[in-house]
């Protein structure tokens, strides 16, 4: 086979943090070849620049055997090398289409004026080729959720015709569907002769789709496996440098000790996403929360918090009503959304800055005095608590790994002490090592009797972590279950679709 991507002893460094240390990569056409590591191994790193989004401190790179040296993603995109990042890569103020074709608007242009039609009908083409023909290429891209408006950057991606394609832990952020589309692109770029380089977490998803694995750990390749080596338990291993210890998923079946209502709502109704919705949380319960991607399971998460109001019903915690977020917090309520850099985490502020915003009350002085002192130590111990990987709490959150942010996210209502949690994909694009001590700490704070509302669109975690389970269906409670040993896939999923 020809080797497409080739990388010769990379390094890169952010301050004291070695993110790449002598790295050596190389893909080939025909060929998806499958990237997995822990949180801050070097994945997004290496490819993020050989796809010209950043530039190493060393190291050489090669494109079918020339050298290689993008100066910008969008040049890589010209040039052959497209990259479908892991966070939100879309403008939300401008329409889809301009999305599409940014950088190329001038090549639509009759005088002074664009083309709008001619710009609309080839994003819609392009969307259509991708399989989302569902999304309308002159809605405005703020007005979509996070996997359409992540649909839009493979269909940027695909309109160029890329001979190498990176997708770094895009699948998290999809439902089946889109999860479908995705899959169909790379087996077809595969088939075609191209090369595609796959970062995910999820094991299960990498060994299936994936021809070829390389492990990185600390900034270095620690090991490629051929299709006949895939073994779940070797690359665990071979990716955090030991077995994992204890339990991954909870192994307990017995029905919680508390029966005491701490949040209940009551026929909520708000468009077609909720629609007569009513539901009790206990406490100490990990309440479960699934269905498909446009089911309202999201937008529940959000209604609960007290950052949308829905058009009629009630929500209360402990019989007193939910009326923003400010009394939301009040009221010890906690969330972590699935869009976690728009939406949970200000990426250009410190780590001290997104934990302390949460905890003011609980370390100023008559709420009016901040004592950095206090403020600082109010934040050590949450970033000291969730092994927070970093170079201090002054670091920016946006230089952080995925499972790092993360953790911060979740920093910011552990220090609150927070009585409910309602979390939104909790685990999305991290790391199993980073997910089972998750997974511990849900269990941990469920055992002393704080509650906890699981939003997941990941079958396996719904059930191996929720007390019950509610699948919602255009915006409906279409069935509550309960857990058991004997509960499957296939029993959740029939409720979904």
């Amino acid at each position: 086979m020809k080797k497409i991507v080739e990388i010769t002893h990379m390094s890169k460094r952010f301050g004291s943090t070695v993110a790449l240390d002598d790295v050596d990569l190389e893909a080939y056409e025909g060929e998806i070849r499958g990237l997995i590591g822990e949180n801050g191994s070097g994945k997004s790193t290496v490819t993020s620049i050989y796809a010209g989004m950043q530039k190493a401190d060393a190291g050489t790179m090669l494109f079918e055997g020339k050298e290689w040296h993008p100066s910008s993603m969008n040049d890589a995109l010209k040039k052959g090398v497209g990259m479908i990042v892991q966070e939100n890569g879309t403008v939300p103020g401008i329409s889809v289409a301009e999305n599409i074709y940014l950088g190329e608007i001038d090549s639509y242009k009759k005088g002074p004026f664009v083309d709008l039609g001619r710009l609309n009908r080839d994003a819609q083409k392009a969307l259509d080729d991708i399989g989302a023909g569902h999304i309308n290429a002159a809605q405005i891209t703020g007005m979509l959720d996070f996997q359409d408006r992540k649909l839009i950057e493979i269909a940027k991606v695909m309109v160029n015709d890329p001979k190498v394609l990176v997708v770094d832990e895009t699948t998290t952020a999809l439902s089946q569907k889109g999860r479908e589309i995705i899959y169909s692109i790379m087996n077809k770029m595969r088939d075609d002769g191209k090369t595609v380089i796959f970062i995910s977490h999820d094991l299960d998803e990498i060994m299936s789709v994936c021809d070829r694995l390389t492990v990185l750990r600390d900034g270095k390749i620690i090991r490629t496996f051929d299709k006949e080596e895939f073994e779940e338990n070797a690359i665990k291993t071979s990716m955090i440098g030991r077995e994992l210890q204890g339990n991954y998923y909870r192994d307990d079946y017995e029905e919680p000790a508390e029966k005491e209502t701490v949040l209940k709502a009551e026929h909520l109704n708000l468009g077609n996403q909720l629609v007569d919705f009513s539901f009790e949380l206990k406490k100490g319960e990990i309440l479960g929360v699934g269905g498909l991607s446009h089911c309202g399971m999201h937008t529940l998460g959000k209604v609960l918090f007290g950052a949308m109001m829905p058009q009629s019903g009630t929500f209360t915690v402990h019989g007193k009503p939910v009326t923003s977020i400010h009394d939301a917090m009040k009221k010890q309520i906690g969330y972590v959304a699935k869009d976690r850099d728009t939406e949970s985490l200000s990426l250009d502020a410190s780590i001290k800055d997104n934990i302390a915003i949460a905890g003011l009350d609980k370390f100023s002085i008559k709420n009016f005095l901040i004592l950095p002192s206090k403020e600082n130590a109010y934040v050590k111990k949450q970033a000291d608590a969730l092994s927070i990987k970093c170079a201090g709490i002054n670091q920016y959150v946006s230089a952080l790994s995925g499972g790092n942010k993360q953790k911060v996210a979740f920093g910011k209502w552990l220090g609150r002490e927070s009585e409910i949690l309602i979390l939104d994909c909790p685990t999305r694009g991290v790391d199993i090592g980073v997910k089972q001590a998750m997974y511990q700490l849900m269990y941990k704070m469920r055992n002393e009797g704080k509650s906890i509302l699981l939003i997941s669109e990941e079958m396996a975690e719904l059930i191996g972590m929720s007390d019950r389970i509610l699948i919602m269906k255009d915006g409906e409670l279409k069935k509550e279950l309960v857990r058991s040993r004997d509960l499957s896939e296939a029993d959740v999923i029939q409720y979904m679709i």
